[in-house]
């Protein structure tokens, strides 16, 4: 039987954490000497946590392991007593003494173990279910005796060591010699008594690495037109690409940053979302930009360019006095959409202002035709400007500016649109209720409607669940379909945890989500509260949690398990941030799974269509909290 390795073999060179030596002698150790049933995951995502390794054998256990290529004659290592007599780790180098303890091995795969145990398999018997998780440390070039003598303090006691084999410590010659006695003394283990098949597919859905993770290491595969946007330019430099949500116009955008990029051309993509940076700096990388030019391309949102120029100009006295001075809602929509523009304008006139070859606008509908026009002067005599739109997920209400009239005024000259028609990012099913809904809700003349591929229904499964409820249920019901997602994860899907996707049209309904998730012991990584700007900042869809943030910042992205919280369909921007919410699904062959948790009565006609759709009834006002 072939042993199954997440990530394959094959991928494990362009992972964006290298493996250090000591790793691939571990990594191979156990690939060679393992019994076939004995399952690898390399850095798993493990709900915010990436040990080196953790095995799995559905009938006789887990074990999770750290690796440290420390050489102990490198530099004083020692253990120090800190408060209540509680060791620490210590290190000393050129007389200088530091603390060491965050990279305390015993300390991390202790933690490791503790929340398998209570988080990711539940379901393992309190007492002996400690039994069936090994918590191992290795040294692959440092003596054992040396490391066990500097790690022993933070070993739990065991005078009669009837627990060592569950907390071993190797290392280098173990390792040399293949002495798997040593290193996971459990190895040769063929059943057990409190691990199960079951248990095994609890943990699963975290170690599988995560669909985002996997695409990162793959090339950009663009069709023909695609292609031939993201290779030419106009005569004039000015083009503008439209199309609906899916079609590949963030692919084109990076395919072509990249292309420029590579040519040494400085490239400014500039977005509306904060979030979408991370997305789209991933899509260049995979648009084969060369690592040595990477840095020719600056990735902004609108108002951080405004800012940045200001600054450069030597006005950001002014741009500051003008940001204090707007304390009401009233004058901080003025200022971002009127006054901050004005300002970058003139400060355009300054030399000190960087000028760049090529700007890429994405989500270009979110723009106002101002900041398009400030933007633009940014761009350098013969350089190229891009646009790219669907006005389909007009959220702000700004697609409307854009008449034919003020095209021309913004640089194009007459001329059509570049055309993008088919939807490669949904899966056929899901396509087809995404058109009825813009069909049914949004303005006729702004739709633009995905087409799926030819011939592809049948390669694409889709699950689509609607579930009609009350708004103060709303929470509960949400965190309870985020559970039921995760028994769709791992081997057979091919999906992590980490893959799962909470969108909400509000911050106030994400916190409620993420309360309920936490509830249930599942850290999100989610873009909620007062420090909502920061935290987007460091949103992204490698991270090793499940996700949730609103679906204003998750315009352009994607995925294959999504939960949509719709709690407001009352007027033209609500519905079509619905639209853009459920246009995130992802297909796959393996399949894809999108929830809509609606609480607008609204919409509960429409969500009746969907194949799977449930109602919770009036009389139904204790919900009980489903665990992961």
């Amino acid at each position: 039987m072939e042993r199954i390795v997440r990530p394959p073999l094959a991928a494990l060179s362009s992972l964006r954490q290298e493996l250090t030596v000591g790793e691939h002698l571990v990594l191979d150790l156990f690939h060679s000497k393992l019994p076939s049933g004995w399952e690898i995951y390399v850095q798993p995502h493990l709900n915010g946590l990436r040990p080196d390794f953790v095995l799995l054998n559905p009938n006789a256990g887990i074990a999770v392991f750290e690796v440290k290529d420390w050489n102990l004659t490198a530099m004083r290592y020692y253990v120090k007593e800190r408060a209540k007599g509680r060791p620490e780790l210590w290190a000393s180098r050129d007389a200088v003494d530091f603390c060491i303890q965050s990279q305390n091995p015993v300390t991390k795969v202790n933690l490791y173990k503790k929340e398998i145990f209570d988080l990711y398999c539940p379901r393992l018997q309190r007492g002996n279910g400690w039994a069936a998780v090994t918590a191992g440390v290795i040294f692959p070039f440092a003596p054992a005796n040396a490391v066990k003598a500097l790690l022993g303090p933070f070993r739990p006691k065991d005078p009669e060591k009837k627990y060592e084999g569950y907390q071993p410590i190797a290392g280098a010659e173990d390792v040399a010699s293949g002495n798997l006695a040593a290193i996971f003394p459990e190895w040769g283990r063929k059943s057990s008594r409190v691990m199960s098949s079951v248990l095994a597919d609890d943990l699963r859905g975290w170690l599988v690495e995560p669909d985002f993770a996997k695409l990162q290491r793959m090339p950009l595969i663009l069709d023909s037109n695609q292609r031939a946007l993201a290779e030419t330019r106009t005569e004039t430099g000015y083009r503008r690409i439209k199309g609906p949500a899916g079609s590949g116009k963030s692919l084109v955008l990076a395919a072509r940053a990249a292309r420029l990029a590579n040519e040494d051309k400085t490239v400014l993509v500039a977005t509306y979302n904060i979030t979408l940076w991370h997305y789209l700096r991933d899509m260049i990388v995979r648009g084969l930009v060369s690592p040595d030019k990477f840095g020719n391309v600056t990735l902004t949102h609108f108002h951080l360019w405004c800012k940045h120029v200001c600054y450069d100009a030597g006005l950001d006295g002014r741009y500051e006095q003008l940001v204090a001075a707007a304390t009401t809602k009233e004058a901080k929509d003025r200022a971002l959409e009127f006054e901050v523009a004005k300002l970058a304008e003139e400060a355009l006139s300054s030399p000190d202002v960087t000028r760049y070859d090529a700007i890429l606008v994405d989500e270009g509908q979110d723009y106002r035709p101002l900041w398009w026009n400030v933007l633009r002067k940014a761009c350098k005599p013969h350089g190229e400007v891009v646009l790219v739109a669907d006005a389909t997920q007009d959220i702000y209400g700004t697609a409307e500016a854009w008449t034919d009239e003020v095209m021309k005024g913004a640089g194009f000259q007459g001329g059509r649109w570049a055309q993008l028609n088919v939807s490669y990012r949904m899966p056929p099913g899901a396509i087809q209720f995404a058109r009825t809904f813009a069909e049914r809700f949004l303005p006729k003349g702004s739709v633009d409607l995905p087409c799926p591929e030819r011939d592809s229904l049948n390669f694409y499964p889709c699950q689509l669940r609607w579930v009609q409820c009350e708004p103060p249920d709303a929470g509960t019901v949400a965190a309870n379909e985020v559970v039921s997602l995760m028994r769709h994860t791992g081997i057979g899907s091919e999906l992590a945890n980490a893959d799962i996707i909470v969108l909400t049209a509000d911050m106030s309904s994400g916190s409620a989500i993420t309360k309920e998730l936490e509830v249930r012991k599942i850290k999100a990584v989610d873009t909620f509260g007062i420090d909502h700007r920061r935290k987007k900042m460091g949103f992204y869809m490698g991270d090793a949690r499940v996700k949730a943030t609103t679906l204003h910042s998750f315009k352009g992205w994607e995925t294959r398990l999504l939960v949509v919280y719709v709690s407001n369909a009352a007027h033209l921007q609500s519905l079509a941030l619905i639209y853009a919410g459920i246009t995130r699904l992802k297909r796959d062959t393996n399949g894809s799974w999108l929830t809509v948790v609606c609480s607008a009565p609204e919409l509960r006609e429409f969500g009746s269509t969907f194949p799977d759709f449930f109602e919770m009834k009036p009389q139904d006002t204790t919900l009980e909290r489903t665990t992961a």
